[in-house]
C-alpha cells in the first residue's frame, strides 16, 4: 500500500471535527496528523488528544511551529472566509508548495465539486469547497446543463437552525455570493441565485434543497436521467444523498413567459428538483447532512489528490 499524505485540520469546531473522524476511519489515501483551534478547551481538540492525533490551540501559526508540519501535504481549513485569507497568506510564506482544502466561502482558490470539475483541479494548489448548499445542488444544475442550456437557477437550502454554528451563521452573505457565482461556474447555468433559509423546527428537519433550473427546450427523459445518474455519482461519498420525490417539468411557453427579478423574462423548459441530505452521524446528529456534505466532498477532494500524486505502478 502506498503511503498516506499527512493532513492537518484548522478549526477545531463541527465541521473540523466531523473531517478528522472521517479520515481517522475510512480514509486510505491520508493520516491525520495536527488538529488546529484557537480554543484549549474546545471538544474537538479534547477529541483529537484522545483519538491520538498532535494538537495545538494557537492556530495556524501553532500549524506552522509544529514539528509535524514539514511533513504535512494537505491542510483543511474549515474556519471563516476572512480567517482563510490570513491563514492562506501564512502557510504559503512557510510551504509555498503545500495544498489547501478550503471549506469555507473564502474562495481564493477555483470552486471544486468532486462529481462536477474535480479532474481539472487535481494540481491546483488551494480549491474551494464552495458551500454546503452548493455541494448539494451544482450537481444537478451540471447535470441539466449536460443536456441543455442553463439559463437559469436558483436554489433554496434548508438546513436545521441547530446545525448552523457561529461559522455558518458569520458567512452567510459569503453563502450566497459563493453559491450563486459557482452556479455558473461549475453549474453552467447562464445566471444563479442562492438562498438559505434556517429552520428552527423541533425536532430538527434534515438538510432540504430545492434546485429550479431555466432551460432550453430539451428531452425530459434525458435530462431526468442525467439527474438520476448524477445522484448516483454524489452518493459515492455521500451515502445519504437523494432525491427526495420525483423531478418536475413545466415547459413555459413564449406567449406565457415567466418574470424573474433580477433576471428578465423566460421562456423554455422548467426543471424542479427536491432534495434531501442526511447525515452520516459521525460525530454530528444525522439531520446535519448540510455540514456532513462539505466534510465528505472535502474528503473525496484531498483522496483523488493524493492519489493522483501517487507514481503509477509500471506493468512488466
Amino acid at each position: 500500500m502506498a503511503k498516506k499524505a499527512k493532513v492537518a485540520i484548522i478549526g477545531s469546531g463541527n465541521i473540523g471535527t466531523d473531517l478528522m473522524i472521517k479520515i481517522l476511519r475510512y480514509s486510505q489515501q491520508l493520516e491525520m496528523a495536527v488538529m488546529v483551534g484557537i480554543d484549549p478547551d474546545s471538544d474537538g481538540l479534547a477529541r483529537a488528544q484522545r483519538m491520538g492525533v498532535a494538537t495545538t490551540h494557537e492556530g495556524v501559526q501553532g500549524l506552522i511551529n509544529s514539528p509535524e508540519f514539514q511533513e504535512i501535504e494537505y491542510v483543511f481549513d474549515a474556519t471563516s472566509a476572512n480567517a482563510h485569507i490570513h491563514n492562506e497568506a501564512l502557510l504559503r510564506q512557510h510551504k509555498p508548495d503545500i495544498r489547501l482544502i478550503d471549506l469555507t466561502p473564502a474562495a481564493l482558490g477555483p470552486y471544486c465539486v468532486p462529481v462536477v470539475n474535480l479532474d481539472e483541479h487535481l494540481n491546483t494548489h488551494n480549491v474551494n469547497m464552495v458551500t454546503c448548499g452548493g455541494q448539494a445542488t451544482i450537481p444537478m444544475v451540471a447535470a441539466v446543463s449536460k443536456i441543455a442550456k442553463v439559463h437559469y437557477a436558483e436554489i433554496i437550502a434548508s438546513i436545521a437552525s441547530k446545525s448552523a454554528g457561529p461559522g455558518t451563521r458569520a458567512n452567510i452573505d459569503e453563502f450566497t455570493e459563493t453559491t450563486s457565482q459557482a452556479l455558473e461556474v461549475v453549474g453552467g447555468a447562464g445566471k444563479g441565485r442562492a438562498i438559505i433559509i434556517m429552520n428552527p423546527a423541533e425536532p430538527p428537519l434534515m438538510m432540504r434543497d430545492t434546485v429550479y433550473v431555466l432551460s432550453e427546450l430539451a428531452d425530459q427523459q434525458e435530462i431526468a436521467d442525467s439527474i438520476q445518474k448524477m445522484v448516483a455519482a454524489v452518493q459515492n461519498y455521500v451515502k445519504g444523498y437523494r432525491l427526495k420525490q420525483q423531478i418536475q417539468f413545466e415547459v413555459i411557453p413564449e406567449d406565457a413567459p415567466l418574470h424573474i427579478a433580477g433576471y428578465g423574462t423566460f421562456s423554455g423548459l422548467k426543471t424542479a428538483i427536491f432534495l434531501e441530505v442526511e447525515g452520516a452521524a459521525h460525530y454530528l446528529p444525522a439531520y446535519a447532512g448540510n455540514l456532513d456534505i462539505m466534510t465528505s466532498a472535502a474528503l473525496a477532494t484531498a483522496e483523488r489528490m493524493a492519489l493522483a500524486q501517487q507514481p503509477q505502478a509500471v506493468l512488466g
